[in-house]
């Protein structure tokens, strides 16, 4: 197994420092968080989702792709992935990121797809996806850069069943999944071995996060409020262990890609303790394949 990072959990620091420190260890790739940042984000402390400078812009010059894949290339570091917000049906936006990745010499970006809120029926934002990923294939086999559909919470694809209804009728050379148990915590879980049985060859990439619920107040009815917050690794209600021994058992030896927003830990020792917590996972796993 091979363990890379995406960088919308080093907010505090540039892609090429990211990058210089991967060198001394274990990491061997880095998956880049491809967004823009708005001007009066920049003011802003560093932050995940907002002003978090371990990113790339959508207007970065092929001089700047050049330097960092440089960077990359000196440090033995493989530019795993480009990670947009792209919005299902922009393929102008999606085609722009394959660029860009192809530049990069990425093999894979994460494709948009619809949310689900309520406010429109399944089976019609089934179809637009559908309509979406069919042109989206095309671009992919193009560019020879693989299209991943993330299994994500709000989404029409929160579970490994849905994501696998999703890209079934695509070529899995082009379109495939991306394997997130850490946002099934909020929406979405499925038995760990049997959702990635069931993707089988389009399983594609899997990230390592973990989440927690927590009860809030109890109201006058009786009904309690619930929210789920990020945790460590070690600490949410993901079992990576199991999850561990479940990719393993499907023959998955691919890449992991850590992604953990519990913020607690500053960043070079959450970098450290991520890979360090799921090298313990493993081995405790010896012996019970």
């Amino acid at each position: 197994m091979k363990f890379s990072l995406y960088s919308v959990m080093t907010p505090d620091i540039k892609p090429e420092t990211l990058i210089a420190y991967l060198k001394d260890t274990e990491y061997t790739a880095v998956e880049l968080r491809f967004s823009e940042t708005p001007a009066d984000f920049k003011s802003e402390e560093p932050s995940y989702w907002r002003n978090n400078l371990c990113t790339i812009s959508p207007s970065i010059t092929d001089n700047d792709i050049q330097i960092l894949k440089d960077k990359a290339e000196d440090s033995s570091i493989n530019i795993l992935s480009v990670l947009p917000y792209l919005t299902a049906g922009d393929l102008e936006s999606t085609e722009h990121a394959l660029q860009t990745a192809k530049k990069l010499g990425a093999s894979t970006i994460r494709l948009g797809i619809p949310t689900y809120d309520r406010s429109q029926h399944y089976n019609d934002l089934f179809k637009s996806a559908a309509a979406y990923l069919s042109e989206v294939e095309q671009m992919c086999k193009q560019y020879k850069v693989k299209g991943l559909v993330e299994t994500h919470h709000h989404t029409i694809a929160p579970s490994a069943s849905l994501a696998y209804q999703l890209v079934c009728s695509y070529d899995p050379d082009h379109i495939g999944v991306l394997y997130d148990p850490g946002n099934m915590v909020h929406e979405g879980y499925e038995n760990y071995r049997m959702g990635l049985e069931l993707l089988g060859e389009y399983l594609a990439h899997v990230h390592v996060k973990n989440a927690i619920w927590q009860r809030g107040p109890t109201h006058m009815d009786g009904t309690v409020d619930w929210s789920v917050q990020w945790a460590p690794i070690e600490k949410g209600a993901v079992n990576w262990k199991q999850v561990l021994l479940d990719l393993k058992a499907v023959g998955y030896d691919r890449y992991v890609g850590m992604e953990d927003f519990s913020a607690s830990m500053p960043t070079v020792e959450a970098i450290k303790h991520n890979i360090e917590s799921v090298q313990q996972f493993i081995a405790e796993n010896e012996g019970t394949y």
